[in-house]
């Protein structure tokens, strides 16, 4: 019988009304009683690491489930976090970076509706999930609707569907069907696991709008390590930041160009306002990388280095299907 450690954070999965609105409540043996597992399927150990709203999870919080899942390796088959939406795919793209190459399967799941409502998406999704885990393949990922999200793909792209989380360019791995799995990608060969323990918290990002004032642009950048400008379409910096930006690239800033638009990803060769400013500062760009990916990978690269060929290198360096179209 395979053993799963369940990992409790919060989130509306666990929540109850109060007079303030939704908050969390429930302890995970709470969350195992409203779904009955067939004998003999698993056998199902439970931790409490915290128990917030999404909202208020940090980068302590994701180091904290990396380590306790680092402390249980060795015990247990898989593992499965409960965690609230609204930071899921952040948290998912953290461990995906803190936890690298596992061969056991680490999910992270919630719903759009409290576990003790007559009507909700949680008794499926908590079930489907202790499935992954105990069958499903090595790595990091997000179980939610019957999908299977690869942890650096994932983001949640509707506030209160049941189908809350998007496949961002790329394919989800599998889907699960009245307990059937359906592969679709082939988990990548592992080495075993390789564990981090550091990130670095100073990572900005800064979306650009008409109107933005230059100030704005230079007191974000010179506050972080890493600033990610959230560009429009293929990427790009308009010209009234051109002295800014470079005060802060050569200030010895990390600086990313991501684009606002959802899917198809960046490539700043492709306009003047992107090209021209990518060679001369020598910025990164995000490709095919979601913003939630971008953020945590930046994080995780300037903690492990600040030579800039080792940033280069790093950053664009394939992890749990992140990046793909880099050129």
């Amino acid at each position: 019988m395979k053993k799963i450690l369940l990992l409790a954070t919060g989130g509306t999965i666990a929540s109850r009304k109060t007079k303030d609105g939704l908050t969390p409540q429930l302890t995970p043996k709470d969350l195992l009683s409203y779904v009955p597992l067939p004998a003999g399927f698993c056998q199902v150990d439970t931790i409490q690491l915290f128990n917030l709203d999404s909202t208020n999870i940090q980068p302590q919080h994701w180091l904290l489930i990396a380590r306790t899942v680092q402390e249980h390796y060795q015990s247990y088959d898989g593992f499965v976090i409960c965690h609230g939406t609204d930071t899921m795919a952040y948290t998912a793209a953290a461990l995906s970076y803190l936890i690298q190459e596992p061969d056991k399967p680490i999910v992270v799941t919630g719903s759009q509706k409290p576990i003790d409502m007559d009507i909700t998406d949680a008794k499926t999704n908590l079930k489907d999930s202790l499935h992954w885990a105990c069958e499903g393949d090595g790595g990091v990922c997000i179980v939610f609707g019957g999908r299977v999200i690869a942890g650096t793909r994932a983001r949640k792209s509707r506030s209160k569907s049941y189908n809350a989380f998007s496949s961002i360019n790329f394919p989800e791995l599998a889907v699960i069907r009245d307990d059937t799995i359906v592969r679709y990608i082939p988990a990548p060969p592992s080495h075993g696991p390789k564990f981090f323990r550091q990130l670095d918290t100073k990572v900005s990002v800064l979306k650009l709008t008409p109107g933005l004032s230059v100030d704005t642009f230079t007191a974000v950048g010179n506050f972080c390590d890493g600033l990610i400008i959230e560009s429009y379409g293929v990427g790009g910096v308009p010209d009234l930041y051109s002295d800014a930006l470079a005060q802060i690239s050569h200030a010895g800033k990390v600086v990313v160009v991501a684009t606002q638009v959802p899917h198809e990803g960046s490539d700043m060769a492709i306009y003047r306002v992107g090209h021209l400013v990518k060679e001369r500062l020598g910025l990164l760009e995000t490709y095919d990388m979601t913003l939630e990916s971008t953020v945590t990978k930046l994080m995780w690269v300037l903690a492990q280095t600040k030579n800039p060929r080792m940033i280069d290198r790093l950053f664009y360096q394939t992890i749990n299907h992140d990046i793909l179209w880099a050129k």
